[in-house]
């Protein structure tokens, strides 16, 4: 064998050894990076993943809570609804306690005001008979006056209410036994109560535009059987 021969063998196997280190260097570099690029993609991937995992949890609790704070501001503007509205009712409900009060007062005070004068009894049946400074009980009638004896008319109402005025009886639980003509403008009317252990003939005389005044009271002895 020639020394040509020997050459060219030994230059092709440099060649062959050279080629296979060169390819062998280019799959290990190419496996490190397909590596390093599935490495970036499982991390890089987990990351975003849990960075939108985050917000859309940032998101959900920031809307919760908003909505809590809504109904939480409903909740007490409802509460401060029904608290204002509950004081007005307990406002509203002491006036009115108040006012009947002063009302009750003003009545005591006006019975305790009204003097009597005690007068001649004008028959056997009378065992009393007194005069007073009632005031008129006042009307809801205006203009011309013309008396209804009708039970339950305006004029009836009014004067049972200055028949209780000058007796002390309660006008919704006395027996009336007559209401009549007394003269021009002014009425008769005898009453008792239930148990007929109190009889009062009552005189009252119309005053224009503030209703019936009762002008003399007499106690009786018995129902009169004439009325």
């Amino acid at each position: 064998m020639s020394d040509f021969d020997k050459d060219s063998r030994v230059d092709k196997f440099e060649k062959r050894r050279k080629n296979t280190k060169s390819i062998t260097v280019l799959m290990i570099g190419g496996s490190l990076l397909v590596i390093v690029l599935l490495g970036m993609w499982i991390f890089g991937g987990g990351d975003e993943q849990t960075s939108e995992e985050e917000s859309t949890n940032t998101e959900s609790t920031n809307e919760s809570n908003n909505n809590d704070t809504e109904e939480s501001n409903e909740e007490q503007a409802e509460t401060g609804e029904n608290n204002s509205s509950n004081s007005d009712e307990q406002a509203n409900e002491a006036n009115e306690d108040e006012s009947d009060a002063e009302t009750d007062e003003e009545e005591n005070q006006s019975a305790e005001d009204i003097e009597t004068e005690q007068v001649e009894p004008s028959g056997d049946n009378v065992k009393e008979a007194y005069t007073g400074n009632w005031e008129p009980v006042g009307t809801d009638q205006e203009g011309p006056h013309t008396t209804n004896y009708d039970s339950g008319s305006q004029d009836r109402q009014e004067i049972a209410r200055g028949v209780e005025l000058a007796t002390g009886l309660n006008a919704s639980t006395m027996t009336t036994h007559w209401v009549g003509n007394g003269g021009d403008q002014k009425v008769e009317a005898t009453v008792s109560n239930e148990s007929q252990s109190e009889i009062y003939r009552v005189y009252l005389s119309w005053v224009e535009n503030e209703g019936w005044q009762p002008t003399k009271v007499e106690v009786l002895n018995s129902v009169p059987n004439n009325n």
